[in-house]
C-alpha cells in the first residue's frame, strides 16, 4: 500500500507540483489549501507524513503544525518563503521534522519526504531492544515505553532518544545530536535540540525536574545516564 502524503499550500499550483512529483513516486497524495480541511481529514485518516505551507489563508502553518502535534506524532516537512534561521527553528522546536524554503525544486521535496520516511523507518530490518531501567525502545516498531507504558514520541525524538540510548553514557554537544539526528548543521541548533530533550523529559522522565535517564553535562551536551542493557530477538 503506498504510503499517504498531505500538502497543505494556498497556492493550488504548488500543491499541484509537488502532488504530481510525488504521486510520480508512488505516493498516495491529498492536497489541501487550508488547515482546517487538512485538520479534518488528519483526524479522519493519519497520513505517513505531511508538507506544510507556513502561510495559509486560516492559519499559518506553525500553529497547524501544534494542533497536528497535539495528537500525531507522523513526520512534518515545513515549506515556507521564509528564510530566516529564527523561523526555522522555531518550526523544529515545536515538532517539524525538516524545513524547505521557496523557492524549491519539486525534486527536492521528493528526496526530503523520502529522507524523512526513511530516517523515520530505519532499524526495521532488526528486532532488537533497548532496555535503561524499565525504558525501552524496540528500533523495528519505533516504539517507546516506560515501565511497560507506551509512550508517545515524535520522529525526532524517537531518533533523539535511539542516538542517546545507543551510546548511553557518551556526551553529545547539541550540534552533533541534531548533524546526527536531522543530518545537517545549521546556526542556532542549540535551542532546537534543547526543546526536543525538553519534551523528551516531559514524557520519559517520573520526574523531569530530576532526571534518571536524560542528563545534561554543562557546556558540553546531553547523555543517556544509565548503561544500557540489550535484547535481540532471535
Amino acid at each position: 500500500m503506498a504510503d499517504r502524503i498531505i500538502v497543505v499550500d494556498d497556492e493550488r499550483e504548488i500543491a499541484d507540483l509537488i502532488g504530481l512529483y510525488l504521486e510520480n513516486d508512488g505516493y498516495e497524495v491529498h492536497k489541501f489549501l487550508n488547515g482546517a480541511d487538512a485538520l479534518s481529514f488528519v483526524e479522519k485518516c493519519e497520513p505517513a507524513l505531511a508538507v506544510l505551507d507556513v502561510m495559509l489563508p486560516d492559519t499559518d502553518g506553525f500553529a497547524l503544525l501544534r494542533k497536528m502535534r497535539e495528537k500525531h506524532d507522523f513526520p512534518i516537512i515545513m515549506l515556507t518563503a521564509r528564510v530566516t534561521d529564527s523561523d526555522k527553528i522555531l518550526g523544529l522546536t515545536i515538532g517539524a521534522d525538516d524545513y524547505i524554503t521557496k523557492p524549491f525544486n519539486p525534486l527536492e521535496v521528493t528526496a526530503r519526504v523520502k529522507t524523512v520516511l526513511r530516517r523515520c523507518r530505519r532499524g526495521a530490518e532488526t528486532n532488537d531492544e533497548m532496555d535503561i531501567r524499565g525504558l525501552t525502545i524496540n528500533r523495528a516498531s519505533r516504539r517507546c515505553s516506560l515501565f511497560g507504558r507506551e509512550l508517545s514520541l515524535t520522529p525526532t525524538e524517537f531518533d533523539i532518544l535511539r542516538l542517546l540510548m545507543q551510546h548511553a553514557g557518551t556526551v553529545f554537544s547539541p550540534r552533533e545530536i541534531y548533524r546526527r539526528v536531522w543530518g545537517d548543521s545549521p546556526v542556532g541548533v542549540e535551542n532546537a535540540v534543547a526543546v526536543h530533550i525538553r519534551h523528551l523529559r516531559s514524557k520519559i522522565e517520573i520526574d523531569p525536574t530530576e532526571p534518571r535517564y536524560l542528563k545534561v553535562v554543562w557546556g558540553k551536551g546531553y547523555k543517556m545516564e544509565e548503561r544500557r542493557n540489550e535484547k535481540a530477538a532471535r
